[in-house]
């Protein structure tokens, strides 16, 4: 079985695809890459299909030693990485040796590195998908040290003859959101549906793949009252009664009981993966 023996997990590796949307009937959220744009990239440069399983590197802190030849490229967050001592390049297909050492530093820009390997990532099937639910406690386990991952066998073309993907870092500035109305805009009076545009947001340090706790002014409420629960999507944002804000992500609860002021449209969403604790959203609306 060819892969990589993982020396260190860093805080947080999960196994992620492009998720497993459809079953929130039965309590399961689509799941999946936070950055899915950062996943289709690192597949697509070294030929898998856009789908295929990579890990998802929280911060960095993250090195493995190949037991086998096989192409990677990193993507989404940028930092420090090298292979057997070299310098890599982000968004850049790289062939890694056997007998080499990857390693992913703390990340400078963004929070999620990408790691795709050619053929993508072998873990169970759940529903469909490869992808870990910290929420729910299905897919994959945490990538541990000490971990064997093994390679799959999901090669849709051969390797582009590219040198690198011409992206830029994930923005360390203030990010702007696009966001639709939400279905229960009549629980908030009109000055704190303005003041949820005017606002500059901070990302709070308790923010996780579960959901994107904001902060800043608290947003008042008409109601603060529960709703009888219903369902969520990605993108909706919760006003607590304490006012703060929490934009739902890919591991969110798929029912809820707070009002959802807006959602955020779906294109955007990745931005939630790379924004650091403390940076600045503003909300816009939507076109």
């Amino acid at each position: 079985m060819s892969g990589f023996t993982v020396i260190s997990s860093g805080p947080l590796t999960t196994v992620q695809d492009l998720g497993r949307p459809g079953f929130a009937a039965i309590g399961v959220s689509g799941s999946g890459a936070l950055d899915r744009r950062a996943l289709r990239l690192g597949n697509r440069l070294v030929g898998n299909a856009e789908d295929a399983a990579g890990l998802e590197i929280t911060v960095g802190g993250f090195s493995a030693l190949f037991d086998t030849d096989v192409w990677i490229a990193v993507t989404g967050a940028w930092g420090a990485v090298s292979v057997a001592g070299h310098p890599i390049d982000p968004n850049h297909p790289v062939e890694v040796t056997a007998g080499s050492l990857l390693e992913i530093g703390q990340a400078s820009a963004g929070v999620r590195y990408y790691l795709a390997v050619r053929g993508g990532i072998d873990a169970t099937v759940v529903l469909g998908s490869r992808s870990r639910d910290v929420l729910a406690g299905i897919g994959p386990a945490p990538v541990a040290d000490g971990d064997l991952v093994a390679f799959g066998r999901q090669q849709a073309a051969p390797v582009p003859g590219l040198d690198f993907a011409p992206w830029g870092p994930p923005s360390l500035g203030t990010v702007d959101v696009p966001l639709h109305v939400g279905p229960r805009e009549s629980w908030f009076p009109p000055a704190a549906r303005e003041a949820l545009f005017s606002t500059t947001w901070t990302l709070s340090a308790a923010s996780n793949r579960v959901g994107a706790r904001l902060d800043g002014p608290p947003i008042e409420r008409l109601d603060l009252g529960e709703l009888p629960s219903e369902g969520m999507v990605a993108g909706a944002i919760q006003v607590a009664p304490s006012g703060q804000p929490t934009v739902l992500l890919a591991d969110h609860p798929v029912t809820g009981g707070y009002p959802v002021i807006a959602v955020v449209a779906s294109a955007a969403l990745d931005v939630f993966a790379q924004v650091r604790p403390g940076q600045g959203l503003r909300f816009k609306h939507a076109r």
